[in-house]
């Protein structure tokens, strides 16, 4: 990595476009292709364009585990001295994280069927960090038509590889290779969940929930969601997981309402 830093950031952007073809990228590449979410059925488009309504009930819930948690690995960042350096602690893997609670971090949450009308994106970006050559957040939502932010906080080079599967989702593969980088993104439609992964350090992993409206949630470090803002109806909510995939289940509020909804997910 210290070689790469020589070269301008043109050619490093050349470099890494030739070396996601050789054979350890293409090898890191299918690696982190096995850790990508299992696909969720996407729900259906809104049949109407009418404003969504803003409404006053929510839904909070949990997400349990239940079996014994996989045990977290441990990364090696010593390939790339720049990221090991930041790290004083060691660095342990994102995909199954269970709390001390036994409930799961980073389940995404969200309303998938029974919203009513279009609601429109917001204009503020939702960034996706790079630092610490690691990915903050490692789960997060974002509307379609919304910026995404990718920002590169480490003085060293990064791609990004989205591995989107969406009929009208364009993939992309762009390379960052100076600090404070920044590149925006948008999504143009519904897909739970989007992956995303860095060539250069094969363990950086992210999963974005691109969804059209703003009711959904990620779990936190006590596996818990709130939505809130929900007019009264009848809603389908849909936990995704990166590893356990999706589970669903329905609920019906009225207004200033609030309903629990609780989700589990075994150990394999």
């Amino acid at each position: 990595m210290k070689h790469l830093r020589l070269f301008s950031p043109a050619l490093l952007a050349v470099l890494v476009a030739i070396g996601c073809t050789s054979s350890k990228p293409q090898d890191a590449s299918a690696e982190a292709d096995k850790q990508a979410a299992p696909a969720a059925e996407q729900p259906a488009a809104s049949a109407t364009s009418a404003p969504g309504a803003q409404g006053s009930g929510s839904v909070t819930g949990a997400v349990k585990f239940e079996g014994t948690a996989p045990a977290a690995t441990k990364v090696k960042m010593n390939a790339d001295p720049i990221c090991q350096q930041q790290h004083t602690e060691p660095v342990m893997s994102e995909e199954v994280v269970v709390n001390s609670n036994n409930t799961l971090k980073n389940v995404f949450v969200y309303v998938k069927e029974g919203v009513s009308g279009s609601y429109s994106a917001p204009t503020e970006p939702v960034v996706l960090a790079q630092k610490g050559c690691w990915y903050l957040p490692h789960v997060f939502g974002i509307q379609v038509g919304q910026p995404l932010q990718i920002v590169n906080d480490d003085a060293t080079l990064h791609n990004v590889n989205s591995k989107s599967k969406g009929k009208t989702n364009k993939p992309f593969n762009i390379a960052q290779p100076t600090k404070d980088m920044k590149t925006e993104k948008k999504f143009s439609e519904v897909e739970v969940l989007v992956p995303f992964k860095c060539n250069v350090h094969p363990w950086m992993h992210a999963f974005a929930g691109v969804v059209n409206n703003p009711f959904y949630a990620v779990t936190d470090d006590s596996g818990n969601f709130t939505i809130k803002g929900l007019p009264a109806g009848t809603y389908t909510i849909e936990a995704v997981h990166e590893k356990y995939g999706p589970q669903t289940q329905q609920v019906t509020i009225g207004d200033g309402e609030s309903k629990a909804a609780e989700f589990t997910f075994k150990a394999e």
